[in-house]
């Protein structure tokens, strides 16, 4: 799944295995972390990283629509991740409800890989405003992880900032069975934050030119429901639909009625073809929002590039389109 909000928010996201990979901001070419995922445990031996389990289901609002719900099922507990990115700030909201025993509780896994790579990075677990947060900093680029719950502003129980394959939260329940110890920061390196959750909770991560800047914003998206914010950027994408008046290219004969399975496909595609075009320099779009070799090697490569035959093909859907449409073919959809 790849996704943006359609609003002045410079942040696109990236899933796959049911986890939040690269997000990128504030260009549609510039990730920002390697991946957002989480781990369900009791404390005291059981852990389960939740990516590795391949029983889950994503549901979408509607045909077209980049908000997602991921739902994963276990014999001790369900879990279900609400995906919803910000329209008005750099922020990716995150919804948690975890089912189930009682004695489990979820963690957040947060690597930020800033300005696009794994090396120099500085991560830390502070107060900021009275509250805690998980950020990390990077040259220009800063990101930070706030949680809150119900009435509690702060939902952060347990935390460490680690260096990746040596203390970081991974290696902690893989050697310990539990998150035993803490480290109140790590860096500059590869380096990676884990955070214990109530199992209601909504995560916020924000991305800024500094720590603070990202700190501000993503306290900001908490004061709001994550409902109303997601209604906001669903409502948004459903009228935008509306606007391309796509189902007629559905139709497979004059006259002829849409065809459901097709038009499902023509939306996604338009959503596809819009996702991928940065806004702040209109027009321009990349290859793909991907990392096909994922983590294997530390590489600001990808297919988050220019290239001019991904161009001819995104300029060949752009122009079906306006040709539809019976108008001029502009720089953007």
């Amino acid at each position: 799944m790849v996704g943006c909000a359609l609003g002045p928010a410079r942040l696109w996201f990236t899933t796959g295995y049911g986890i939040v990979n690269e997000v990128y901001y504030p260009r549609v070419d510039l990730p920002q972390i390697r991946d957002l995922g989480f781990i369900v445990a009791d404390g005291r031996g059981f852990w389960v990283e939740v990516k590795r389990m391949r029983n889950y289901r994503a549901v979408l609002p509607g045909a077209g629509v980049p908000v997602i719900d991921v739902i994963r099922r276990h014999a001790r507990f369900e879990l279900r991740l609400r995906i919803v990115p910000d329209p008005q700030r750099e922020v990716l909201l995150i919804g948690i409800a975890l089912d189930g025993d009682e004695e489990l509780r979820p963690y957040a896994l947060l690597a930020p890989h800033l300005g696009g790579s794994g090396s120099d990075n500085l991560a830390e677990v502070a107060a900021h405003r009275g509250r805690t947060v998980l950020w990390a900093e990077r040259g220009p680029f800063g990101v930070a992880l706030a949680a809150s719950s119900g009435e509690r502003s702060d939902a952060w129980g347990r935390t460490s900032a680690g260096y990746v394959g040596v203390s970081d939260g991974w290696q902690g329940f893989a050697q310990n069975g539990a998150l035993t110890w803490r480290f109140d920061a790590a860096g500059p390196g590869n380096v990676a934050l884990v955070g214990e959750l109530p199992n209601r909770a909504t995560l916020a991560l924000g991305f800024g030119t500094s720590r603070e800047s990202a700190a501000t914003l993503a306290f900001s998206a908490l004061t709001k429901p994550i409902e109303a914010i997601r209604e906001t950027c669903v409502s948004a994408w459903q009228e935008w639909h509306r606007g391309m008046r796509l189902a007629t290219l559905a139709a497979t004969g004059p006259g002829t009625e849409p065809d459901p399975a097709l038009q499902t496909q023509i939306a996604t595609s338009a959503m596809i073809l819009r996702v991928h075009q940065d806004k702040t320099y209109p027009g321009a779009m990349i290859a793909s929002l991907s990392i096909p070799w994922g983590n294997s090697r530390d590489d600001i490569g990808g297919y988050h590039l220019v290239w001019p035959r991904d161009l001819v093909e995104s300029a060949g859907g752009l122009w079906r389109w306006a040709r539809q449409r019976k108008r001029p073919i502009s720089c953007g959809i």
